[in-house]
Parts: C-alpha cells; sequence; structure tokens
C-alpha cells in the first residue's frame, strides 16, 4: 500500500489546518489505473466524501482513505514532499500505477483495459492503430474507440468482430460485446483505404 512520509505527513497536515473544516482528511486514488493514462491522485475528503469500500489509514494529524480499487496499483508508491528554494514540492510515486494488477474480482473495466493493452494493442500497433476502452454500457457491453491507423480503416469491421470483440469477450467473463463509436469517416492515417 501507500507510504507517505514523514515530511508529506507534516505538509498534507499544514495544507489540510488551513481547509478550516474540523476532521478533513485525504483522498488517495489513481484514475485510469492499470493503462498508460494512469495518474495518482490525492484530493481532500471532507468528512461524509469518504466511500464505504475505502480503506482508511490513521496518521498522527489526519486519516488517509485509499480507493478500494487503486489498492493494487499503489504497491510501492511513496509520497514524499521536499523543500527547496521555493518552498518545496509534494511529489507521488507510483511504480504500479501503469502496470495491471488484475484479479479474479478485479471490476470489469480493470478487465477489458488489461485484455486492450496486453493482448489487442501491441497487434494493432503494427499497423500504427490503438483502441481504447470509453465506456460500460448495459454492465456487459464495451464501447471502444480506435486512433491511429485504425480509424477510417477499410479493415476495421473486421479487426472489431474477428479480433478485438472475440478476443475480449473470450477474455473477460461478464463481457457479452461491443461497439465502435470511432469517426471513421475521417481516413486521412487509415493503414487501409
Amino acid at each position: 500500500m501507500v507510504t507517505i512520509t514523514e515530511p508529506a505527513q507534516e505538509y498534507l497536515a499544514e495544507l489540510l489546518k488551513k481547509q478550516d473544516c474540523e476532521g478533513i482528511g485525504i483522498r488517495v486514488f489513481i484514475l485510469d489505473p492499470g493503462t498508460p493514462k494512469a495518474e495518482t491522485c490525492i484530493s481532500f475528503c471532507r468528512p461524509g466524501e469518504e466511500k464505504e469500500e475505502d480503506e482508511q489509514k490513521a496518521y498522527e494529524h489526519f486519516d488517509a482513505w485509499v480507493e478500494k480499487r487503486s489498492i493494487p496499483f499503489l504497491e510501492d508508491a511513496v509520497v514524499d514532499y521536499a523543500k527547496d528554494s521555493m518552498g518545496g514540492q509534494l511529489t507521488i510515486k507510483a511504480p504500479n500505477s501503469r502496470l495491471p494488477k488484475i484479479r479474479d474480482d478485479s471490476p470489469l473495466e480493470d478487465r477489458i483495459n488489461y485484455v486492450l493493452y496486453n493482448e489487442i494493442n501491441p497487434s494493432l500497433a503494427s499497423h500504427g492503430g490503438v483502441v481504447s476502452l470509453e465506456e460500460i454500457v448495459d454492465d456487459s457491453i464495451a464501447v471502444l474507440k480506435f486512433g491511429g491507423g485504425c480509424q477510417g480503416c477499410g479493415m476495421v469491421d473486421v479487426t472489431l468482430k474477428e479480433g478485438v470483440e472475440k478476443t475480449l469477450v473470450e477474455n473477460v467473463p461478464g463481457l457479452t460485446g461491443v461497439r465502435d463509436v470511432t469517426d471513421h469517416s475521417n481516413r486521412e492515417n487509415a493503414y487501409f483505404q
């Protein structure tokens, strides 16, 4: 789990004190965990804003809540504070935030992203293409967006049905299908015209 160093705890405690809110703490989470877009975040967490499934960690001057979904991606993460001539800087190093940490009970979104980034996108990259998850609808259908050489490609329907959908449905229990929301009218970078 994430480590918050003593200097970072002191800095965060001072920030929290300035909020003039009894019981305020912090919440640590990762946006788009396990993907190249992963971003580690710390936000204020006022009483009542924590989530029931968050893991709480008590520090001397404040409590931290860690988003349950982010916990595997925060392994070996360190929040630190270093003083410098401009005052100082809070840094967050989360070396596992972009690495897929998938378990059988991982959210559907994480399991889909794992297959996209580790099995499908490496194949599409040979044609300059990429596909990403936009959203999940009806609890079991992945809405995907193609980019690069896949956008406007004359073979995208075959790639979607015979490659992407087949691979995802076979490897992600609970997923029943995919939809493409890409505007394929722009054929400028298409691999196959």
